[in-house]
């Protein structure tokens, strides 16, 4: 019973999709920290205005990102067409492109976790380290980050499982191609559409025990997470 729902095409499509999620979180974790801490210094028109474009994946309906990504990944859009001039390979329907949308569409539940744990740290910290000469690089890699260790766990569960999760952005970008962008969300997709309700009951199923099972390490990370501030 087992092997016949994990064929072959469901197995590439797991791979694929813990490949595409690791990947994600491993660059939005690098991306999102200097931006995070830039947006945690304090309050000014510019950063509100940076902070609601980051927030905007959350309020944008997939399918309005994905469209528009897939449009400038084009051809006749400017990021296809500098891809043209480079001799590079287009991104529309490939993992490279499946990457770049899944970044910016997971962007805010990098950026939201470490903003908030830098700012729980305080100025106390970082004023005592200066009293000890430290430079803002050693201050930053041995004060701030031992810190905020908490939100960077949240924020790597949180991108980790939405990235699994996705299903409108990966589907405009990439299609739904076995072995080359067909990921989970759009394996059940393409289960329900030919009707195969028992493969996409048991897929289906298998992303509602990884949610639970996400969410209550993120409840986890919550109970032990300490005040940081001094």
């Amino acid at each position: 019973m087992l092997e016949f729902f994990l064929d072959d095409s469901t197995l590439s499509a797991i791979g694929l999709s813990l490949q595409l999620a690791s990947t994600t979180t491993l660059v939005l974790l690098v991306l999102a920290t200097p931006l995070a801490w830039w947006l945690s210094r304090g309050a000014t028109w510019l950063r509100s205005c940076v902070s609601s474009v980051v927030a905007m994946p959350i309020v944008l309906p997939p399918s309005v990102l994905g469209f528009y990504l897939l449009v400038s990944f084009g051809p006749q859009g400017p990021i296809g067409h500098l891809t043209q001039l480079m001799g590079l390979q287009g991104l529309n329907f490939t993992f490279a492109g499946l990457l770049i949308g899944s970044v910016i569409y997971s962007l805010p539940f990098a950026v939201q976790p470490l903003q908030n744990a830098f700012e729980a740290i305080g100025t106390r910290p970082l004023e005592v380290a200066a009293t000890l000469r430290a430079s803002p690089l050693d201050t930053f890699i041995h004060v701030v980050l031992p810190l905020s260790k908490p939100g960077y766990l949240t924020a790597g569960v949180l991108v980790f499982a939405h990235t699994v999760g996705e299903f409108g952005v990966v589907l405009m970008l990439g299609g739904n191609i076995p072995g080359k962008t067909q990921v989970l969300s759009t394996k059940i997709y393409g289960h329900v559409e030919a009707l195969e309700y028992a493969q996409a009951h048991w897929l289906a199923a298998m992303m509602l025990v990884f949610s639970f099972f996400c969410l209550l390490a993120l409840a986890g990370l919550r109970r032990q997470a300490r005040p940081a501030r001094v």
